[in-house]
């Protein structure tokens, strides 16, 4: 993992800074695959920085975009990240939360059946490409409830949903299937609730939990490496829980970019199973070469970042230049431990927060 990594042949006391480099997150890298919300944009704006890196890395790799939002077709998302200035971007580069959706459905249910569809348009147009037919009532006898996120749905369809899953499905009950479970979803004014409160709504009234097609499931990322050939896939998140678990999962390298949900405090916290191959503060980063981190007993250095800890204490003993290598020495420090964050006294300066968020 590159948070860890030290060249076995170069004392880490004597290593120059010069020399304490490895490659850009980038080299060797054949598919960028991103998420959208957060990395790419906030609500209909672009983030800082991120339409040009993205534009400079599909130059030589091909580029994809993993999105776990159902509300929108892929040719919609295709046609807004053209608009903001990714302009090779096509419907086939984009693999929605519903489109792997789809691959878990038809391993459950001959196509043709009459489905509940909780969510919007994107949702409704891949399960009607799939060949089913689409109901939003329960007394339809509908064979599987598919749940996603839209900014319409409300409690009228999560009756329906409610209804139609009233039986566990040991017990003759239909499959239910969600596209994704996320809890917070960035928009251009803030973070809002996302389809994992409104599954876990469902869930509430009926006991049951569903199948889940998006991150940080497999589907969605076998779905994306697949059609993209990928040999050597990079996938760059904001979320900790949902990308980074899911990319792990998947077992692809991974990058936390600072300009959505997660934030430095998390990054400290990140349990074995969430923890990024990079963390950067925006997608310029990706084009640089990442600084090696560098263990020398109780100390941890990144860049002219120094971190030690001492018991329960956190130490910063140098703030570095550099607000994003501050946050790397921390967290590698801290996860190379294997205690929780709730053991450690931690400084506010390490968990400051001057990186762009929407």
């Amino acid at each position: 993992m590159a948070l860890f990594g030290r060249r076995a042949d170069t004392p880490p006391q004597s290593t120059p800074q010069s020399a304490a480099q490895r490659p850009a997150p980038l080299d060797g890298v054949d598919t960028v695959l991103a998420d959208l919300d957060g990395v790419v944009y906030a609500g209909a704006h672009a983030l800082p920085h991120a339409v040009e890196s993205l534009n400079r890395a599909g130059k030589t790799r091909r580029l994809g975009y993993i999105t776990n939002n159902a509300s929108r077709r892929d040719a919609t998302v295709a046609e807004h990240l053209r608009e903001l200035g990714l302009a090779a971007t096509r419907p086939e580069d984009v693999v929605t939360s519903p489109q792997a959706a789809m691959r878990l459905l038809r391993e459950r249910v001959a196509p043709g059946a009459r489905i509940l569809v909780v969510g919007g348009d994107g949702l409704v147009f891949e399960v009607e490409k799939a060949g089913y037919t689409v109901t939003r009532s329960a007394d339809d006898a509908p064979a599987a409830v598919v749940q996603g996120f839209a900014p319409d749905v409300g409690w009228l369809q999560l009756a329906e949903a409610s209804y139609a899953l009233a039986l566990p499905e040991e017990g003759g009950g239909i499959p239910w299937i969600a596209t994704n479970t996320d809890w917070t979803i960035p928009q251009a004014r803030g973070i809002a609730p996302g389809n994992g409160t409104l599954v876990s709504a469902v869930h509430t009234a009926v006991g049951r939990l569903a199948v889940v097609a998006g991150k940080p499931e497999r589907p969605i990322f076998d779905e994306a490496v697949a059609r993209f050939g990928a040999q050597h896939a990079l996938f760059i998140g904001d979320r900790l829980d949902t990308d980074i678990a899911g990319a792990q999962a998947a077992g692809l390298e991974s990058v936390l970019v600072l300009t959505g949900v997660d934030r430095p405090k998390h990054v400290l916290a990140a349990p074995s199973t969430s923890r990024p191959t990079y963390i950067v503060g925006d997608l310029r980063e990706l084009h640089e070469p990442y600084p090696e981190t560098i263990v020398d007993g109780d100390v941890t250095r990144v860049g002219a970042a120094a971190v030690r800890i001492d018991g329960p204490d956190v130490q910063i003993l140098a703030a570095g230049d550099r607000p994003i290598d501050l946050v790397r020495a921390g967290a590698a420090a801290i996860w190379r431990t294997g205690r929780a964050i709730y053991g450690f006294r931690v400084p506010e300066a390490l968990y400051a927060d001057p990186f762009h968020r929407p």
